[in-house]
């Protein structure tokens, strides 16, 4: 049986080159009965750790180690001239752990310093980590075979030589035979120029004697895999899997050939192929997993060790924060820190209690815990956490079990705009090389995958964007458990979707077929936004690392290259550093509160009892307060109303999938309305708070130990095989339940049915710890709201002042809290939301679009320094005009920051203005002249005597019609975001309120709301809106034109796409800021049957809005047909008929006019109508009717 092994194999982490997925490149390589396999990805290490871990489930195929490294010939540090003459290939496998390590060295400095195009190293890193590592001479691009085809055949042997003299019996020679079924240029060329360096490079092998190996660069598993990898690499180079000229084209062999093929391709030269399994053969098998790896912690001299350091922390810490230590809390200080010291972990307490010491030092506002660690006393007594575990029943148990061994999980919260500082304490306590970030691996989702093989395709837009929108946002639960949103789960329910894949239009089936395959495919790399790794020494002696931009200092940072759920594996402390919001936004407020009201806040001691607190949590009046804010959770709330921090945990707990259905029952309960019942009164001291449902885990737990008499450890044993729902694990303690709460005198009847409560909720059980820990924060963010609301709304302002959709929410609900929202001053704003001495809210100049940090600073020095600005020219007189330069000036005027100073309207600083062109321009010019003349600090300069000179003359601002107050509000949303002054849609409140049947906000909630309608009755919807983001296009298949358009109102936006007749008839009305009213259906989408594509009516289908008619929202009236006004005939004075007569008098028309005449009293109604009236719904007569208070109806 011919036998032979895979040396140079590309998995998908050679990102968006790869298209081979682990597990399948093993299966395959089983069912071949190969005895190794090799995994030499591009460049990194990507998908090392997963290669071993599938490998053991395939014992029969070896796993060898190993990176295609890119090299620079001339070496790494030398960046200049193309990617190709400074980057060549070179293979390296690993014989061993200590060659792993140097492969690791290698891997990572070509990223930390050899970065060009490509992460290179140079011969200089190979002489220094070439130790326990195996070289071979890769493919076309390798640095042998480049010099080859250049026929520098000198060169070339030298290099040999080099290799050979370096790496010994461990240098080979790579040959490659891509005899390619296609008939295209360049995948042809390459098989020519295989064949036309193979003589020589056997030429050099023989005359160096360097074994030859047989390798086939596998990119992708089967044959039949190759048009799906050859539409990712479309996919990476943005071509057309048409395009015959493309630069990259595979030769469609490069898939994981059986040992036969290999043999019947290399038959004439059988010892490349032996040479495999010798190669095979020098490889040691070993595992990268090892038990934790954790820094030590500089202690104290007079401590003589962490634990002794950590107990003298903890019992000082317990002093402090309880006062008298009680022989009970001594005991759970005892057993919590015996554990700790029993799993090896002091070391890590200390490190996190350091830094979260820093971190407040620094005035980053940390979070009062997280997760379970707030279960924990000695988390509490070390500062780590805030919540005090004995006041709240939380167990130690839940976070850390000596029977499960990990690594505790301390989660932290810092203030969003300070957890850039703690990360550098971290870098310079413990050495820059010793910390970095984790990757992130962004793949291919079911939608994303179906986009991009379209694209490549050139499937017609609409047909791809169809094809997409059969994905489901969710599939049904199977086993009680959720579906991954996957294609081939799809295909198992949304018929249209396998229809399209069985379609006889080959371009439709072929799109859904490729993008099965390439599903799950690694896009991209990224950073997990909060987890850190700290090491003991340099982290490149122990995992590879790569490197990437911070996204906010714009430095490189290091990044690993095992993911976070593979980190912990190999050894590594893993942090969760993670920036919450809702701390940057209370130390705002608080902030604010102090400067305003000379109030100092302690946020963390605030009285968790105040009963204006419970009430603003009671109205659901929880908009900005923090997890508290959804419809649906203010609902509950207003049902509810809570009374006591408990009530908040227990809805923290409650409001998630699952458990939500036990909340009317909760809130039953709590008023009395149902008895609540304990099936043994020792429930009731554990059950009491949450009024006898069981809503947390710590709640099982204490149970488990009261009734039962389990212990800490089996408790949190019972909790887990609950939650995981393991039947032979819960059989087993279920008997030990049942024995032991009988032998403690329970009736076993009653213990059979606590036991199936338990299982039925158990698996929605919280954590009762971090519910606490963040229901605090909750009853903090609402404590502020309630009494600074003010200051609190201008910090969830300043906190969400980049996100506009968030904005314009907050500005509404400070709106229903009767709180004025100001635009921009020049006098009064500071970079973020402020409050004015009169409890306004000032918008901030840092979210003015064009005007930065910098150019803010300056303005609020000027002021500090001189006072407010009395006018324009003082403001340029005044500040740095280098720093406010123009840009900055044009985007303060747009956005209303000088509407203050009334005397010059926004228009006229755009109007020509002398030589000088427009009147900004002049200004600007004014303020640096005068500028200019103080720094030469000439005494008389503006002086009294005869030698003083005349200041620079001010210009006058020229007066000319203004433009439409639309282009003005238009450029103040560009720099702000949104309408402040005013809405372009004001002018048509009439028609909006009269003419349409639901605002863009509301139709969303349609859409979302009937989905799953069946039978579904198509329903018109009226809608108006100003036209933004109009876009047009040719369709690249049939050159027909489309388009697309953004309808916006005050609520929301949606985006319409036109084809065909639709776009040519709507067409005219696709204008930027026009006011349209747009009349649709609410309809099942239209499937545009293609061919081999049957009808089907299985399944509900998706919902769609479809235009029907656009008219101009200024016309709307002319449509009107007669006004009916209701009228109490007590109101009918002689007056008012006098007055009613002269208005209609006054605004004549063609609409008839009704009446409906009242006696309240007589219960009688009756409806007239004018004979001698028609009139115009003026603003005058609308104004009249709304003065007077009388409703009316139009039709």
């Amino acid at each position: 049986m011919p036998s032979f092994v895979h040396l140079h194999v590309h998995t998908q982490y050679s990102i968006l080159d790869g298209a081979a997925f682990i597990p399948k490149l093993f299966d395959k390589a089983e069912a071949d009965n190969q005895p190794a396999m090799a995994i030499t990805d591009h460049g990194n290490m990507f998908g090392v750790k997963e290669f071993l871990n599938t490998a053991q489930q395939y014992p029969s195929v070896k796993p060898i180690i190993g990176c295609e490294v890119y090299l620079a010939p001339e070496g790494r540090l030398l960046k200049k001239n193309k990617e190709e003459a400074t980057t060549c290939h070179l293979v390296l496998l690993a014989k061993n752990h200590d060659g792993y390590l140097n492969l690791i060295k290698l891997v990572s400095q070509a990223w930390i310093d050899g970065v060009y195009y490509k992460p290179r190293i140079d011969h200089e890193l190979l002489q220094q980590y070439h130790h326990g590592l195996i070289a071979m001479s890769a493919c076309l691009a390798g640095e042998l075979p480049r010099l080859v085809l250049a026929g520098k055949m000198e060169e070339a042997s030298h290099l040999v030589a080099w290799y050979k003299d370096l790496f010994g019996e461990d240098y080979y020679i790579e040959l490659q035979r891509h005899k390619t079924r296609l008939t295209t240029q360049n995948a042809m060329e390459c098989f020519a120029l295989q064949k036309q360096i193979e003589p020589h490079l056997i030429d050099l092998a023989q005359k160096h004697q360097v074994k030859l190996v047989a390798t086939n660069d596998v990119h992708f598993v089967n044959y039949e895999d190759a048009p799906a990898h050859d539409r990712l690499i479309c996919v990476a180079t943005n071509d057309d899997v048409t395009n015959e000229n493309r630069k990259i084209r595979y030769t469609e062999e490069e898939y994981l050939k059986s040992c036969q093929e290999m043999t019947e391709l290399f038959a004439d030269i059988p010892e490349a192929l032996a040479t495999t399994l010798e190669i095979a053969g020098k490889v040691e098998r070993f595992s990268l997993d090892r038990d934790p790896i954790l820094p030590h912690f500089p202690i104290p001299a007079e401590f003589p060790d962490a634990d002794a350091y950590l107990r003298h922390l903890t019992y000082k810490g317990a002093e402090r924060l309880y006062g008298r230590i009680t022989p009970e809390l001594a005991e759970r200080i005892d057993m919590e820190l015996g554990t700790i010291s029993g799993m090896k972990f002091p070391d890590y307490f200390l490190i996190v209690a350091d830094f979260i010491r820093a971190a407040r030092e620094m005035d980053v506002w940390v979070g009062p815990g997280r997760g379970s660690a707030a279960g924990s006393v000695v988390a509490y007594c070390m500062g780590i956490t805030l919540v005090d575990p004995i006041r709240y029943g939380l167990l130690f148990e839940r976070f850390l079990n000596k029977e499960r061994i990990s690594f505790p999980d301390i989660d932290i919260d810092f203030a969003d705009d300070g957890r850039g500082k703690v990360l550098q304490y971290v870098e310079n306590k413990y050495g820059k090389d010793h910390v970095s970030h984790v990757v992130t691996f962004g793949t291919m989702a079911a939608r994303s995958a179906i986009k991009d093989v379209a694209r490549v395709q050139r499937l017609p837009l609409q047909e791809a964007e169809r094809l997409a929108k059969l994905i489901p946002d969710r599939l049904p639960d199977k086993d009680g458990k959720p579906q991954h949103i996957t294609i081939e789960n799809a295909l198992k329910y949304v018929p249209e979707l396998l229809a399209a894949l069985k379609s006889e239009d080959p371009l439709v089936s072929s799109t859904v077929e490729y993008a099965l395959r390439l599903e799950g495919s690694i896009r991209n790399t990224g950073v997990h936004a909060s987890a850190i790794i700290i090491g003991p020494d340099t982290l490149t002696n122990f995992i590879p690392l790569s490197t990437t931009k911070d996204k906010e200092t714009g430095k490189d940072i290091l990044v690993s290259q095992f993911e976070g759920s593979l980190i912990e594996q190999v050894g590594m402390l893993k942090m969760d550093f993670l920036g919450l919001k809702t701390l940057s936004i209370l130390k705002n407020a608080v902030e604010t509160i102090k400067a305003n009201h000379n109030t100092t806040l302690d946020i963390n001691n605030l009285p968790l009892t105040d009963p204006a607190t419970y009430e603003l949590f009671s109205r659901g009046d929880t908009v900005g307060v923090f997890q508290f804010e959804s419809d649906g959770m203010r609902k509950w709330l207003r049902e509810l109303k809570p009374s006591c921090i408990e009530d908040l945990i227990a809805m923290t707990a409650l409001y998630r999938p699952g458990p939500m259905d036990y909340i009317p029952d909760f809130i039953d309960r709590k008023h009395g309305r149902k008895t609540i019942v304990y099936d043994l009164p020792q429930m009731e001291k554990v059950l009491k708070e949450t009024y006898g449902v069981t809503v947390y885990q710590e709640q099982v737990m204490l149970l488990s130990r009261e009734i039962a008499g389990f212990s800490g450890l089996e408790a949190d044993s019972l909790r887990r095989a609950m939650g995981k729902k393991k039947p032979e694990e819960m059989e087993k303690m279920k008997q030990d339940f049942l024995t032991r709460g009988k032998n403690n005198g329970f009736d076993e009847t009653v213990l059979k049915k606590i036991w199936v409560d338990w299982t039925a909720f158990a698996q929605y059980a919280f954590n009762k710890s971090h519910a606490a820990s963040y229901s605090i924060l909750s009853y903090q963010t609402g404590y502020l709201k309630t009494k600074y609301p003010s200051e609190f709304m201008a910090a969830v302002l300043s906190g969400n002042r980049n996100n506009i959709e968030e904005v314009s929410k907050y500005m509404d609900e400070c709106k229903r809290m009767e709180i004025s929202v100001l635009g921009p001053d020049i006098n009064e704003s500071a970079h973020d939301f402020t409050v004015n001495r009169k409890g306004d809210i000032r918008f901030g100049m840092g979210g003015i679009k064009g005007v930065g940090y910098g150019a803010v600073e300056s303005i609020i020095l000027a002021r500090e320094q001189g006072g407010p600005f009395r006018d324009i020219y003082n403001f340029a007189e005044r500040v740095n005009l280098n720093t406010c330069n123009r840009k900055v000036l044009e985007s303060l005027v747009y956005a209303g920051a000088f509407d203050s100073f009334t005397d010059i309207k926004r228009h006229q600083y755009f109007l020509p203005c002398n030589k000088d062109g427009v009147f900004l321009d002049s200004i600007m010019r004014y303020g640096s002249r005068v500028q200019e003349e103080k720094n030469k600090d000439i005494s008389s300069l503006f002086g009294s005597g005869p030698d003083s000179l005349a200041p620079p003359e001010r210009p006058v601002p020229p007066h000319m019609a203004p433009e439409t107050t639309e282009d003005f509000l238009k450029k103040e949303k560009e720099m702000v975001g949104i309408y402040l002054s005013s809405h372009p849609l004001d002018k048509f409140n009439f028609e909006i309120k009269h003419f349409t049947s639901h605002n863009l906000q509301q139709v969303q909630e349609l859409l979302d709301n009937n989905r799953d309608e069946e039978p579904f009755v198509p329903r018109e919807v009226r809608l108006g809106g100003l036209v933004t983001n109009v876009t047009s296009a040719l369709a690249r298949n049939s050159g027909r034109p489309w388009g697309t358009f953004t309808l916006e109102d005050y609520t929301a936006s949606w985006k319409f796409t036109l084809f065909g007749k639709e776009y040519e008839k709507f067409l005219p009305y696709m204008r930027e800021g026009e006011a349209l009213l747009v009349k649709c259906l609410h309809q099942e989408r239209v499937q545009y049957k293609r061919k081999g594509q049957e009808e089907t009516t299985t399944s509900p289908k998706e919902k769609e809005l479809r235009i029907q008619e656009i008219s101009l929202l200024s016309n709307a009236r002319e449509s009107l047909q007669s006004i009916t006004m209701d009228l109490g005939v007590e109101q009918i004075s002689g007056t008012f008929r006098t007055e009613l007569v002269r208005v209609l008098s006054e605004n004549p028309g063609k609409i008839t006019v009704h009446f409906v005449l009242k006696d309240k009293a007589n219960k009688m109604a009756v409806k007239v109508f004018s004979r001698s009236h028609r009139i115009d719904l003026t603003p005058d007569f609308l104004n009249w009717i709304q003065k007077k208070g009388i409703a009316f109806s139009v039709e």
